[in-house]
This record gives structure tokens, C-alpha cells and sequence, in this order.
């Protein structure tokens, strides 16, 4: 494996280490208001608007923006190429001239959202979180949709309302119905809860008309980030006859601000559930693409659930494949999510809704307290860490949001 510069510093077991070298956007004081993109090393980011500039000149417009999007525009070839000039410049000493001032501290920058999100698509790949779901509201009946192994379930989202981590989250507002009423009645939501997803960045477009295969994949999609779906269980439960999620989750969805490209992924690559399945063609895929990634979530700095990716029946390329059968496209910054991540056991699941059994049994906190659902001021972060060459393991950041009191206004507007 290669080792990162001594003069650097880092640790060989830092999360953040040269197997992983996450992208990002930021800005820091010594840029003013400059949107800068920026790799995660260690506890430092190196300015990559400017190194490309004096050490890879052929590609510093894809950063000169500071942000991702022209850089995932470019496509595979020009990813590849970037990765290995990075770990060249940041593995050997004779860079060191070049870009030793253009590492920062990662505590002196600003993380921006890393790419414009151009659609937004949110699965349902978790066996468990379905299944969880349909004891809950389906108690005696098969708690499965008899769809549901057949294809990846999903629903189109609300790209302008994603944001990045650190952003507060408003509670929302809206319709519900409550337990036993004859009538709907509106206000803030009462079931605010978070889902715990891993979401995939599309680099390379494709053309309408034209699905993509699952032997395609890492063609289109260039990495992964976290993901946050808040829901508003009560607005979602509903609104959601017949037809899907809308008001009740499309209020906000938290990602992480570092993207860690799929190259750094290939010691995680593991089957997924579904290779066992009779699938129609379009999903059987030869290659593995699920994931060994393993998340954390923290409620108040508790951590609540570890949930494993790596029980998720659909893979992203089968989701990509299913999201473009129909002849959609996608393209740059095109943002799809896996579904709520939840494990077989009970301390696995990835959503309060599950840990609370739908508000029937309170998660009690280490300081005493309990929750069925989000109160305002909690706090909620997703981490996660995957397997890399020789037992390092590599970070996938984290992604944090902060509930904040509703806004109430009439929805006849203010008077």
C-alpha cells in the first residue's frame, strides 16, 4: 500500500488517510468569500483549485469554479487521472515544495455543499427498514409489498432543498391527520424523525432514451456521501394515499460535505442480498457492487445505532439500472440515495421510527431522558467507515443537523 509523505504527519490508521482522499468545496479566511475545492487529508484539506493549477494545469478548470461540478461532468478518465496525481503529490517528497502551503487546517475552513444537486431520487433498499416498516403498519399481513424483491422501490425528491451538513433543520409544518380524528388539522409536525442513508453522486451523463446497465455503473456514478432524510412522519403517513412521499420529507435532506470517490471503495465491494434473487435481466449484475460500510448515529452525542450497509438487498448499480430503465436520464450532479440503512438487530436500525417502534417504545438517553421522536434543539449525526487495503479503515465524514422550532403561519398565508 502506498504511504503517505512522513513530512506530512499522518497517522497510518487516520480515516482520512491516502486510501480515502474525499473532495469537497470550502472556504477559509485567507480566500475571503472564495469557494475553493479542497481534499481531505488527515486533519488538513489541500487547496486543489490551486495545485491542479501549478501541478496539472490541463485540468485546473475543473476546479476553478470551487466546486465539484465540472469535475464530475468530466467523466471516469479524468477522475482516474486525478486520484493518481493526487496520491503521487501528497505520497512523494519531491512535491513537497508545491503544495506544502496549500494545506489547510481542516478546522480553519468552511465546508460548502460540494456540487449544485441537480435531481434527487430516494430508494428503499433495506430488507430490514421494509419489513420493520410493514409489521409496524401491517401487523398479521406480510410485511413486504409483493414488488418489492422484484425492484428497487423509490421516489423523486427535492434537489433544492438538500443541504449540507451543519445547516439547521426547521420543523416542518403541514397536514395530518391524528389517531382516531374524523378530520385533518395542520401545524407543526409531531414525528420528526431521521434516516440514515448512503447517497451516490452521478458524474458522467447519460442520454435520454438510453438506460444505463449495471455493468455501467462506476462509468456514471463517481462516489458517495451521506445522507440524511428527514421525515415528517405524521405529514408523510398522510399524504402518502395512494401515491408517495412528498411535503413530508421534501422540507430537507442533510449530506455530508465530503465525496469519497468509488476508486476508494474496492476493498468494501461485497454481494448483495439480491445476487441470490431471480431477477428480470436488467437488474442481474455480474460484478459486486454492494458495500461493507459501517455507519454510527448520534443523538445529543450518544450514539443510538450502528447500522450495516452491507445487508442492503439493492446495490447502486441496480438502482441506477432500474432509475434509467424507462429511458430517463441523469446527469452532473444527479443525487440518488440508498433508503433508510438497518441491520437485522434491533441496536441496527436506522431510523427512530424503527428504534421507537413507531412511538410505542421510548429510545431511552444516556442523560436520563427518552424519545419517541425528534424534539427541537436535538441534534443528530451520521458517520461511517469502510474497509481499505491492509485493515486500514476510511471515512466517509459525517453528516449533522440541528432541529430548530417551526415557523407557524396559516396556510391561507399571513394576514
Amino acid at each position: 500500500m502506498v504511504q503517505a509523505a512522513r513530512w506530512l504527519g499522518l497517522s497510518p490508521d487516520h480515516v482520512f488517510g491516502l486510501a480515502a482522499l474525499p473532495y469537497g468545496s470550502y472556504t477559509a479566511a485567507h480566500h475571503a468569500e472564495e469557494y475553493r475545492v479542497g481534499v481531505a487529508i488527515g486533519d488538513r484539506v489541500l487547496d486543489l483549485t490551486s495545485a491542479t493549477g501549478r501541478l496539472m494545469p490541463a485540468r485546473a478548470h475543473l476546479f476553478a469554479a470551487g466546486g465539484l461540478d465540472d469535475f464530475l461532468a468530466a467523466g471516469d478518465l479524468a477522475w482516474a487521472q486525478v486520484r493518481e496525481s493526487l496520491t503521487a503529490w501528497l505520497s512523494e517528497d519531491q512535491f513537497r515544495p508545491a503544495i506544502e502551503d496549500l494545506l489547510v487546517p481542516a478546522a480553519a475552513v468552511s465546508l460548502r455543499l460540494p456540487f449544485a444537486v441537480a435531481d434527487y431520487v430516494d430508494f428503499y433498499a433495506s430488507e430490514n427498514h421494509a419489513a420493520n416498516g410493514g409489521r409496524m403498519f401491517r401487523p398479521g399481513a406480510e410485511p413486504l409489498p409483493p414488488n418489492w424483491k422484484h425492484l428497487p422501490i423509490g421516489y423523486h425528491g427535492r434537489a433544492g432543498s438538500v443541504v449540507v451538513s451543519g445547516t439547521p433543520v426547521r420543523r416542518p409544518c403541514g397536514q395530518s391527520r391524528p389517531p382516531g380524528a374524523d378530520a385533518p388539522v395542520f401545524g407543526p409536525s409531531t414525528r420528526l424523525d431521521f434516516e440514515a442513508e448512503l447517497g451516490f453522486v452521478v458524474g458522467a451523463r447519460s442520454h435520454r432514451g438510453e438506460p444505463v446497465p449495471v455493468s455501467r455503473f462506476p462509468e456514471h456514478v463517481f462516489g458517495v456521501c451521506l445522507v440524511n432524510d428527514w421525515s415528517a412522519r405524521d405529514i408523510q403517513f398522510w399524504e402518502t394515499v395512494p401515491l408517495g412521499p412528498f411535503l413530508g420529507k421534501s422540507f430537507a435532506t442533510t449530506v455530508s460535505p465530503w465525496v469519497l470517490p468509488l476508486a476508494a471503495l474496492q476493498h468494501a465491494r461485497i454481494r448483495p442480498p439480491s445476487a441470490a434473487a431471480s431477477l428480470l435481466g436488467y437488474l442481474t449484475e455480474t460484478a459486486a457492487w454492494g458495500l461493507d460500510i459501517d455507519f454510527e448515529i448520534r443523538l445529543n452525542g450518544a450514539v443510538i445505532s450502528r447500522p450495516p450497509y452491507a445487508t442492503m438487498y439493492w446495490s447502486p448499480a441496480q438502482m441506477l439500472a432500474h432509475l434509467t430503465v424507462n429511458g430517463a436520464a441523469v446527469r452532473p450532479g444527479d443525487l440518488y440515495a440508498s433508503g433508510t440503512v438497518s441491520g437485522p438487530e434491533p441496536s441496527q436500525r436506522g431510523s427512530l421510527m424503527e428504534l421507537s417502534w413507531n412511538g410505542t417504545e421510548p429510545l431511552g438517553l444516556p442523560d436520563g431522558t427518552s424519545r419517541t421522536w425528534l424534539q427541537d434543539g436535538d441534534e443528530v449525526t451520521i458517520s461511517a467507515t469502510a474497509p481499505g487495503a491492509d485493515g486500514v479503515r476510511i471515512g466517509l465524514g459525517s453528516a449533522t443537523g440541528v432541529i430548530l422550532p417551526a415557523v407557524m403561519e396559516s396556510p391561507a398565508g399571513r394576514d
